[in-house]
């Protein structure tokens, strides 16, 4: 049951559409019509809001950092089940990624879950956050090119969890990184044609 509580506490956290809902309130319409389509900071910085982009970014993290806190807060049992690869705060790892890139609100077509996967990592354990954080932001500030940047970090985290010790978060880091491969397909088939918008664009 703890484990089912974790899942759906990350799946509701993660579900908030955050770009969506910040764009339609400045009056910038539906993300979802332009660029990419996608509900994500990257997205709402084509609308040319700097400011809308950033609040994005720091809610998408912390729709994933806050539902990993609070699992490991209310759920986790350490004297009794101590933090296994798929118990409740692993899970709700997974469901926060789950949650925002499959929200139900928008019938299932989200984002593609970097951003979220960052917070994810710093709830998890923060040297694992560190790793993501840096490959992603030395990347994306190298080559400008959000997608790549992005599915390094989140190849990174699993990397780094085997590294520094904590294989425990191993499994779920995988997953939710063949999840992340997976939904950039499309960007994968561009960067192979040299074809990948880079940020500040306007696809």
């Amino acid at each position: 049951m703890d484990q089912f509580l974790g899942l759906l506490l990350g799946y509701a956290f993660g579900s908030v559409p955050f770009g969506l809902l910040l764009a339609k309130t400045a009056g910038l319409g539906d993300i979802r019509q332009i660029g990419s389509g996608n509900i994500g900071a990257t997205n709402v910085l084509r609308t040319g809001s700097k400011k809308l982009a950033a609040a994005t970014l720091l809610l998408d993290l912390a729709k994933g950092l806050v539902p990993v806190l609070l699992a490991r807060a209310l759920l986790d049992q350490p004297q009794t089940m101590p933090e296994a690869a798929f118990g409740p705060v692993p899970l709700a790892a997974l469901g926060a990624v789950l949650g925002h890139c499959f929200p139900v609100w928008l019938r299932f077509k989200g984002g593609k879950g970097v951003a979220t996967n960052a917070g994810v990592c710093f709830g998890l354990a923060w040297p694992i956050g560190l790793a993501y954080a840096a490959v992603w932001i030395a990347l994306l500030a190298l080559l400008r090119i959000s997608s790549l940047a992005g599915m390094c970090a989140v190849i990174a985290a699993v990397v780094a969890a085997f590294v520094l010790g904590m294989e425990q978060f191993a499994p779920v880091l995988t997953l939710i990184a063949l999840l992340v491969l997976w939904l950039h397909r499309a960007n994968i088939g561009r960067l192979m044609r040299g074809e990948e918008p880079k940020v500040g664009s306007k696809k």
